[in-house]
């Protein structure tokens, strides 16, 4: 019988249960580096000139007072199961979690979590990164399903844990990416049933391997000797939009899904540090699908890890899975294009102590142009901070690296490791600012700063982005690269913010000067700017709102001025949720925004399961939200 605490472990809480880290660090010297505000303050993030290079998050005198970008009154934090919109806001539910996408598929099953023959044909489970696309006149929504929740798909089994391969089959259709089309109506927005454009992609979707990996003997298995061709795409949290109107999907926790029936199988030396196990995360595929064997398919969890492009205008189309933008947990891609035209891709790792990668290509974007090399050609970089404010991305190539560059691209991670690159507090969602050039990403926490290595062993000290051991709350980091060239090896840094709780600390863990009673959140994860170049933050962390937690309340959606530093409340989702996943209307008055694991009985009543969805939220009056 499985162990239900362990199942309802995070992926982070799995992998350190299973494979924790030695300590080696010198503990009492880091926390009171880390727990020295005023040495934090002064000599950590300080520096820089002007309001936009202010570090630690800093607001100009006045700038509170004076600031009318926001245009809405924040709400304050709320305990209960269900979502809040500032006054003069709507919000209302487009899509729920086995939600029919076609008019002959049944309506949702309360009793048996929907039915297997349909989980391919309905609204998966857990959404998350999202993006809406324009085809003509019609407006298209391509959304990811992370993972599923085993316990609510699955009611009639023991633990929600599979007990035949059609549950099996059940779970991996129910994950992967919806591409939908959505459409505004008397009653506000609804799913298109029907779409020529609709489409499920789950993890037995045929795609396409390309870039440096595609056909290396680490990635060849016998139902695919070419090591060109994949079944699935797996985990998918964050996303990404290109400039020539394609879908970024991006797979993260992939190492869950595999196990070994044979438990002394010898694993291969790489597993490691990219956490996969015999016994498998509880998803038990290993069990009813040899696929996902690792004593019989060694090669297949080098299929995943990947950034995945679908184009969701073309619903015949193979997604691509593109090696050349490296193999490790992503969380998203954030895509922008550098001075001379070349294709930028940011991402982070969402691991504690790994890291923050750029992918620059070889050739310059073209509209109308052939874009299918783009994301195939090109140099991986990974992100090195220094104490004084400065960084360098550091190329990831056979001369550095002294592996080839297939190896690079699937053994990403030990590649960032045999260069020096900063570790960090697990980053997260990358936006980059339309008005300014300048990146952001979240790092939202890592109670094993200062206190353990990663999983290859690279220390993990406090200090530069990471400023503070056993990092409960998170911060998010800010950078500039330099000449305003995305494409530039040298940037400047500051942090953002810094989450924390000054209602009951005095040091760092307060957070930085633009924390305050009425904006306390912790753990940011998912971003997204606005048109206008307001940053949109959204959170999964510990909503018990107790402890080191009180006053923050459940998970949240606020929004930070770059200029300014100032950071207000606007939604808050219910009880035991994450809020992820954004994206706008093409007339920027609606915004879509993602409900993951909600607690019952959100959104259909009690008695009911709950179930994850994306709400729309509107202005009464009309008004342009972002």
């Amino acid at each position: 019988m499985h162990d239900p605490d362990v199942l309802s472990l995070s992926a982070d809480e799995w992998d350190e249960l299973h494979d924790p880290r030695p300590g080696d660090c010198d503990f009492d010297r880091v926390v009171a580096l880390a727990m020295s505000r005023r040495g934090f303050l002064s000599g950590v993030v300080a520096f820089g000139s002007g309001a936009a290079a202010m570090g630690f998050g800093a607001v100009l005198p006045g700038a509170v007072e004076a600031s009318e970008r926001f245009g809405f009154t924040p709400i304050p934090a709320q305990t209960d199961g269900t979502v809040h919109v500032p006054e003069g806001y709507d919000w209302q539910v487009l899509v729920r979690w086995g939600d029919p996408l076609f008019e002959d598929v049944a309506a949702f099953d309360n009793a048996v979590g929907g039915a297997a023959g349909d989980a391919d044909r309905v609204f998966g489970e857990n959404t998350d990164g999202m993006e809406l696309f324009t085809v003509g006149d019609r407006h298209l929504i391509a959304v990811n399903h992370e993972y599923v929740n085993r316990d609510v798909n699955l009611p009639q089994r023991m633990d929600g844990v599979p007990e035949k391969l059609e549950d099996v089959r059940k779970l991996q259709n129910l994950q992967g990416v919806t591409v939908m089309e959505v459409s505004q109506g008397p009653d506000g927005w609804q799913v298109v049933k029907d779409s020529p454009y609709t489409r499920r992609i789950t993890q037995l979707t045929p795609m396409r391997i390309s870039g440096p990996a595609a056909g290396h003997d680490l990635l060849r298995t016998d139902a695919d000797p070419s090591g060109s061709e994949a079944l699935g795409t797996f985990n998918n949290c964050g996303s990404g939009r290109t400039p020539w109107g394609t879908y970024l999907t991006c797979e993260e926790n992939f190492n869950g899904y595999f196990g070994a029936t044979d438990e002394a199988a010898a694993l291969a030396e790489d597993y490691a540090r990219y956490g996969i196990r015999a016994e498998g995360r509880g998803y038990d595929y290993h069990k009813y699908d040899a696929r996902f064997d690792v004593s019989k398919n060694p090669g297949e969890p080098r299929r995943a890890g990947y950034v995945v492009e679908i184009d969701p205008a073309d619903p015949k189309s193979v997604p691509v899975k593109r090696s050349a933008l490296g193999r490790f947990k992503h969380e998203n891609a954030e895509v922008v294009l550098a001075r001379d035209g070349r294709v930028v891709v940011y991402m982070g790792d969402d691991e504690r102590g790994e890291f923050l990668y750029k992918f620059v290509s070889d050739a310059a974007y073209v509209p109308g142009g052939d874009t299918a090399a783009l994301l195939d050609e090109g140099t991986l970089h990974v992100a090195q901070f220094h104490e004084d404010g400065t960084g360098r991305w550091l190329p990831l190539t056979p001369e550095t690296t002294g592996m080839t560059l297939p190896e690079i691209c699937i053994l990403t991670r030990q590649a960032a490791s045999k260069v020096g690159a900063t570790t960090m507090d697990r980053p997260e969602w990358v936006a980059v600012n339309p008005v300014m050039a300048e990146g952001y990403c979240a790092l939202t926490n890592n109670k094993n700063r200062g206190i353990k290595p990663n999983a290859g062993g690279d220390e993990t000290p406090v200090g530069g982005p990471n400023p503070r051991a056993e990092n409960l709350y998170g911060q998010i980091v800010r950078w500039r690269p330099k000449g305003a060239d995305h494409a530039a090896e040298a940037f400047d840094w500051d942090l953002y913010v810094m989450a924390g709780n000054p209602a009951l600390h005095q040091d760092a863990r307060a957070g930085s000067a633009n924390i305050n009673a009425g904006n306390l959140f912790n753990s940011p994860d998912g971003m997204a700017f606005d048109s206008s170049g307001l940053l949109w933050i959204q959170t999964d962390g510990d909503d018990g709102n107790d402890g080191d937690f009180a006053g923050m309340g459940n998970n949240q959606m606020l929004v930070g001025d770059p200029v300014s530093g100032r950071i207000e409340r606007f939604m808050t989702g219910p009880k035991g949720s994450e809020v992820t996943g954004l994206c706008w209307s093409a007339d920027r008055r609606a915004m879509f925004v993602g409900i993951q694991h909600p607690d019952a009985p959100f959104p259909d009543g009690e008695g009911r399961l709950p179930r994850s969805s994306i709400v729309v939220i509107t202005r009464r009056d009309g008004a342009v939200l972002g």
